[in-house]
């Protein structure tokens, strides 16, 4: 069966200007990272750029989407991961990372407070 048989064309597919909603898969999580990545503030307030980092650093990042698998994050939590175990993606003009639920080290949001370690971001 070929592309014109099936109703679609090859050259038919969604570029970067397409407004189509999107929606994550699986156990699969959208996040973007807050500033330029890698730049962190030191508790006294001073930026410290990505040159400084040291290796095997983890990081936090918003969640943006979830999967309809994802049982322990939503929409608006801050996540912990290695910026090893991510998928770098644009969408329309902005940069996100998607991650699997298993790649997530920790999450903080505010409705966790019940079962908190007693630790603050």
């Amino acid at each position: 069966m070929t592309s014109s048989q099936s109703g679609h064309r090859a050259d038919e597919g969604v570029g970067p200007d397409e407004k189509l909603p999107i929606k994550m898969l699986n156990d699969r999580i959208l996040v973007r990272l807050g500033g330029p990545e890698g730049e962190r503030r030191s508790s006294g307030g001073i930026l410290i750029p990505a040159t400084a980092q040291m290796s095997k650093r983890l990081v936090w990042a918003a969640v943006v989407a979830v999967g309809p698998n994802v049982r322990a994050m939503e929409p608006g939590d801050q996540v912990l991961f290695s910026p090893e175990d991510r998928y770098e993606v644009e969408v329309r003009g902005e940069d996100y990372i998607i991650l699997r639920e298993r790649d997530v080290h920790a999450v903080a949001a505010e409705r966790l407070e019940e079962s908190s370690t007693g630790l603050y971001l």
